[in-house]
């Protein structure tokens, strides 16, 4: 529409003389998207963008619509028959108009707003199990049929599910999910990083935009295969989308950047598109016609006669065998060779950048990058997670504190979102797991205080999205659906869970519990659509572990702390109580029941409870290890 419509001078002459035209950044305003977004699906029965909505000066929209072409096409109405139409309807008949939006507004508004109260329901998390079973893509992995989406937050309620029922067919889904994405074209296998979706079943076609929050989510799915399997191959994969994030997508102050848009010089794809002459003129004849053969490169081409790399046909080690090679030196031969296609992409023109930094998506990213350097044992991972949390509390914070949601060429601007702080207060938690430092738990706190004052609704239970101090909008929604990403009281809820057993702040579990009721209506209508919140569920009532290192230090402790944070555990949080000195005693103020949770004679102790009811203290680090990666009964 951007081409067709908004910079063709006959539609800018219209827009300008009958109407006020609007263009909203749906990154920047995600209160406006969604209010109008809810209003598209309600009039029309569908929604997506671009979104185009016609309202009165009180923002009450009465026309609604996703794409319009400039002039009629196939049956489907021009957006200039549909503004001039519009204008004449409202010079005829303002009033009518009027009192049509007000109808549409009196249905919509209680629906954004109230909650679906209910009773939370043990059998929601295998409900949403079965409906990912039966959606199951048995040969190219996913849920569904085309177009298809990573969603990586459902991918980790799989390994959860799987982990607390030993249900080994949840882990075998992810797997296949994950490496047929990994093989497919959603997967840039020269310069790396996940697409924003596929637009086929075999993951093949991309659209080929970039988004921050999938590589985050992606890359922490992997880092929790790696936990579970030891794969080096799913290390591998977020240690390459790291790479890419940290290459391409990095301010040079360590703030992350929100996407890369889809297409370069006027057409969808072509900076990632490759033909075998292009291959075999970098790589040379004989590597270049094995590239091709690996990667799918043909002289047919598999996207309007060019071609995705992509190993969706072949294995690696079958390739490797067909062709008589070793696999480990071909895997090293192939990285080698995509760097030097990577240089030389390099020199066409890139897609956009878009530039800006968005606070909760940033949250996402530092999550991410915290749990894999711990996971890892890879400090570069969490210093550039500490590096892009020093940057929003240095740039994208008012003088008084109140969080901002978006920082672009010096200008922070937007009073932040309830997404901005769960998705920040989640980047705290797994910085201060993966770091220890008491000021990442205590800022994780304030945060949540912070969202509490200007987000929760007593009365009813729940967060809004936008806060009580921002622009008063036609509605104060409140989402729960975990869609692209998860929404922000999913994420709320799993955060108060997980502060209430760092902290012993038990009225953080009251919160989750409202949480939990507030939409627990909602939620049971169509639990695989709320998997974010299904996570915090299942860590609230499926026998949660506290972990206490009590600290002696005599190297126990670290040596303990490093095996723990190399290990999946989904339902457990980790608490280390320092020898001595500030961080002890700002830890103890935190978390006050560390005050009786000592070493032992001089040795550091390890304290294994469920909802602070402790067994005996243990000494042996072999020991402790044993009894914590021992599976409890995750069943309800």
């Amino acid at each position: 529409m951007k081409q067709e419509s908004f910079e063709d001078e006959e539609v800018a002459r219209v827009l300008n003389e009958h109407f006020v035209a609007v263009k909203v950044d749906r990154e920047e305003r995600p209160d406006i998207d969604h209010i109008y977004m809810t209003v598209c699906q309600a009039l029309t029965g569908q929604g997506g963008w671009p979104l185009t909505i016609v309202m009165t000066p009180e923002q009450r929209p009465f026309f609604a619509g996703t794409y319009f072409p400039k002039e009629r096409r196939y049956g489907r109405m021009g957006l200039l028959e549909i503004l001039r139409t519009i204008h004449a309807r409202w010079t005829a008949d303002p009033d009518g108009i009027t009192a049509a939006s007000l109808q549409i507004l009196a249905q919509l508004k209680p629906a954004m707003e109230s909650t679906m109260e209910g009773d939370p329901d043990d059998n929601w998390l295998d409900a949403a199990y079965a409906g990912f079973v039966e959606a199951l893509d048995e040969t190219f992995g996913g849920f569904g049929d085309a177009p298809k989406f990573p969603t990586p937050h459902n991918l980790m309620f799989l390994l959860r599910y799987g982990h607390a029922r030993q249900e080994k067919h949840a882990l075998e889904m992810v797997e296949r999910t994950v490496r047929a994405m990994y093989r497919g074209g959603i997967y840039d296998h020269v310069g790396f990083g996940f697409a924003r979706y596929a637009t086929d079943r075999e993951w093949l076609v991309p659209h080929f935009e970039k988004m921050l929050y999938d590589n985050a989510l992606m890359a922490m799915v992997c880092t929790e295969l790696y936990q579970i399997t030891q794969s080096r191959t799913y290390r591998q994969l977020a240690e390459d989308i790291f790479t890419y994030v940290l290459r391409e997508m990095t301010d040079s102050e360590g703030a992350f950047y929100s996407a890369q848009d889809a297409d370069s010089e006027g057409e969808e794809g072509k900076f990632y598109l490759w033909t075998p002459d292009e291959i075999v003129e970098v790589l040379g004849e004989a590597l270049g016609q094995r590239y091709c053969r690996y990667y799918d490169i043909t002289e047919e081409g598999n996207f309007e006669g060019r071609n995705i790399p992509n190993r969706i046909a072949i294995s690696h080690e079958s390739f490797c065998q067909a062709e008589g090679i070793d696999p480990s030196a071909w895997a090293d031969e192939v990285r080698r060779a995509n760097e030097k296609l990577y240089n030389h992409r390099t020199l066409r023109v890139h897609p956009h950048r878009d530039d800006k930094v968005l606070t909760g998506w940033n949250g996402l990213m530092i999550a991410a990058l915290a749990k894999a350097g711990a996971a890892f044992g890879e400090p570069k991972y969490v210093d550039a997670a500490k590096r892009a949390h020093a940057f929003i509390q240095s740039r994208l914070r008012t003088r008084e504190g109140r969080l901002l949601a978006r920082y672009r060429d010096g200008d922070a601007a937007h009073l932040a979102y309830l997404d901005d702080y769960a998705f920040l207060t989640w980047a705290c938690i797994e910085l201060y797991e993966s770091t220890y430092e008491p000021l990442y738990l205590e800022r994780a706190l304030e945060l949540q205080e912070d969202a509490f004052q200007w987000f929760w609704d007593d009365e009813n239970g729940g967060f809004y999205f936008y806060g009580r101090d921002a622009e008063a909008l036609i509605a104060r929604p409140k989402e729960i659906y975990d869609g692209a990403t998860p929404s922000g009281n999913s994420v709320a809820a799993y955060n108060l869970v997980r502060l209430a057993r760092l902290t012993g702040r038990t009225h953080y579990e009251d919160f989750a519990s409202r949480l939990f009721s507030a939409f627990a209506a909602q939620v049971g209508h169509f639990p695989m659509g709320h998997t974010m919140f299904l996570m915090a569920y299942q860590f609230a009532t499926g026998g949660a572990r506290e972990i206490v290192v009590a600290d002696a230090g005599d190297g126990r402790a670290r040596q303990l702390l490093t095996a723990l944070q190399r290990t999946f555990l989904p339902n457990a949080v980790v608490i280390h109580r320092p020898t001595t000195g500030p961080a002890l005693k700002t830890m103890v103020q935190l978390a006050p029941f560390l005050e009786s949770q000592r070493p032992i004679a001089d040795r550091t102790a390890t304290y294994l409870c469920e909802y602070f009811a402790c067994d005996r203290p243990m000494v042996d680090v072999t020991e402790a290890l044993t009894r914590i990666c021992t599976p409890v009964d995750g069943g309800q």
